[in-house]
């Protein structure tokens, strides 16, 4: 096999990016059910709303992304297991099982779950009361949404990009127009945007699961219980589901972290932060689309044993990355006050929030390349070093927290923030040689 590092053709380019591009849009579409209510609130005449919202949304983000696993995995193993029918049924009905088990456990667990998340934000009246009529109404969807994970997950590394961009896409367009509806003409508020994140993600998520199981690669003959807990398999999918759920567990812990300090400075700086962890989502989101390029690649290369495929793979992802990032950061420099808009037009927020949104010009350029890092380990299923970097990421983002805060308040939050985001990158990036070191072993064999 030849090993050697070619300079890229166009057609090498237009390749990763018919996968990328795509991807970007489904990323895009990821995030909108938390930017279209927060939106929506931002619309309505107090703080309070998006406030409440954000912290209900806040909950709902810690639930799921505990679990984000299921998406995440979901995709490296079915990458790996390209045209194997048996190995791509089980990728999909072994973390299928696990979300239905964990949605249910959600549902039984609902009351609890709320009176500690709320206990520990300690919100004002208003703010909790907004928080839990929304909570109480989208918590009914946590088995649907998990199984969606699974779906998008699977597809993903099928790279059937299109449909499922075309139904996160749908979920979104549903999601708009029944927010709209229930807000401004039956005037349900908080209840109105939860109606409308349920009815959406339950409707998309049965629409996937038929798409899924009917689809020519899955062979539901097969499944059977020796399959499904094959003892190796099931094993090492655990195993990187645990260390993606550390992983996500560092994440929640800082984005936790930054709501709770945002409290602590008042319903105003607390809608603010809302409105930057938004844009945040949308900037991590976008980037997110390369670290899902390269799992599907890399989980095909370790397939078919390229090690060019590998190393190509790595030379494409850093140059369009790049690019991106900084095209995201000069947007940010551009129209700050536009992003700002699209989020809320109550004017002292807008101000306030134009304090603090620089940060994310500083983002993008710090944690894409840890993102991009992040599929090429998941893509080989090679979970340690993700889990490691996060867990120093972590233990960074709370030295620089605790240095700056005291001196600078708010902007000490957002520059520990920006740390954590940093770490991402530099504690991963060590690793990539051992990986590369393991590819060409892979090609040798």
């Amino acid at each position: 096999m030849k090993q050697n590092q070619s300079k890229l053709s166009w057609a090498e380019h237009q390749e990763f990016l018919n996968l990328a591009l795509p991807l970007m849009v489904l990323s895009l579409a990821t995030p909108l059910l938390g930017v279209v209510d927060t939106a929506i609130m931002g619309r309505l005449d107090q703080a309070s709303y998006i406030g409440g919202i954000s912290i209900a949304v806040l909950i709902f983000n810690t639930l799921y992304w505990v679990l984000g696993f299921l998406r995440v995995s979901t995709s490296g193993f079915t990458a790996q297991a390209m045209n194997k029918s048996e190995e791509l049924t089980a990728a999909f009905f072994r973390p299928l099982m696990i979300a239905i088990v964990f949605g249910v456990l959600i549902i039984v667990f609902q009351y609890p779950i709320k009176y500690l998340a709320l206990i520990i934000m300690s919100p004002s009246v208003v703010v909790e009361e907004i928080a839990s009529s929304y909570y109480d109404i989208r918590i009914w969807g946590a088995p649907f949404t998990l199984a969606g994970y699974v779906v998008t997950g699977w597809l993903l590394g099928m790279a059937k990009v299109r449909i499922s961009m075309a139904l996160q896409i749908l979920m979104n367009i549903i999601n708009m127009i029944l927010s709209l509806y229930f807000v401004l003409t039956l005037q349900l508020a908080g209840q109105g945007v939860a109606y409308a994140s349920l009815i959406s993600e339950v409707v998309i998520t049965l629409i996937g699961l038929g798409i899924v199981v009917r689809a020519k690669e899955i062979d539901c003959s097969l499944i059977t219980k020796k399959m499904i807990f094959a003892k190796v398999e099931f094993l090492n999918m655990m195993c990187v589901n645990r260390d993606l759920f550390i992983r996500t567990m560092c994440l929640l812990v800082v984005y936790n972290v930054v709501t709770y300090y945002g409290m602590q400075y008042g319903e105003v700086i607390l809608a603010a932060n809302a409105v930057i962890m938004q844009v945040h989502y949308m900037i991590a989101y976008f980037l997110g689309s390369f670290d899902n390029t390269t799992t599907v690649l890399v989980g095909r290369a370790i397939g078919k044993k390229d090690t060019c495929m590998y190393l190509k793979t790595i030379q494409l992802s850093a140059i369009w990355s790049t690019l991106t990032a900084a095209i995201l950061s000069l947007t940010v420099v551009c129209f700050p006050q536009e992003i700002i808009a699209v989020f809320t037009n109550i004017v002292e927020v807008q101000q306030v929030t134009g304090e603090y949104i620089y940060w994310m010009i500083i983002f993008p350029l710090v944690v894409y390349w840890g993102l991009v890092l992040y599929g090429f380990f998941l893509g080989a299923t090679d979970s340690a070093p993700i889990r490691n970097s996060t867990v120093e990421s972590l233990l960074f983002f709370f030295v620089v927290l605790f240095l700056t805060v005291p001196y600078l308040g708010n902007h000490g939050v957002w520059m520990a923030f920006i740390a954590f985001s940093l770490g991402r990158t530099i504690f991963l990036w060590p690793y990539l040689p051992k990986l590369t070191r393991r590819m060409r072993a892979i090609g040798d064999s």
